[in-house]
């Protein structure tokens, strides 16, 4: 993906990469956090990882989130969870959300963090989804 934040909405992102019932499964996943997200108030969902990729099947997604607005007395406990390798959350969502702000190697926040390849160096691609306010 090209370097930078690029706006897509769910249904885009499901068109363009669920493509397999692996994907797909996955995609589920994803889908139910940026649900439980949502309602906890969340406005942006940063999608990153082998998920959106061209890899046949995709390990997981990395995902981050904007705090800006979130109730955090709302937000399930799970996303607060980074015990264990996380493994509440890819159990729960079949991968990873991050607070965007929280640091992710003792120099960058995750939306940085997310935007330089870990094997390259190089900066890379990310996805933007713009979520409705909670009701």
């Amino acid at each position: 993906m090209p370097p930078g934040v690029h706006d897509a909405t769910m249904e885009e992102v499901e068109t363009r990469f669920a493509v397999s019932d692996h994907r797909k499964r996955v995609f589920s996943g994803f889908r139910n956090g940026v649900t439980a997200l949502c309602k906890a108030g969340c406005r942006r969902i940063f999608l990153n990882g082998s998920f959106i990729t061209e890899k046949p099947i995709p390990a997981d997604f990395d995902a981050c989130w904007d705090d800006n607005g979130v109730d955090v007395a709302t937000l399930d406990p799970v996303f607060r969870d980074f015990s264990d390798g996380r493994k509440n959350q890819k159990k729960s969502f079949y991968g990873e959300f991050f607070p965007a702000n929280l640091p992710a190697d003792g120099t960058h926040v995750f939306l940085d963090f997310f935007q330089t390849d870990r094997h390259t160096g190089k900066v890379k691609g990310i996805i933007c989804i713009h979520l409705p306010k909670k009701k």
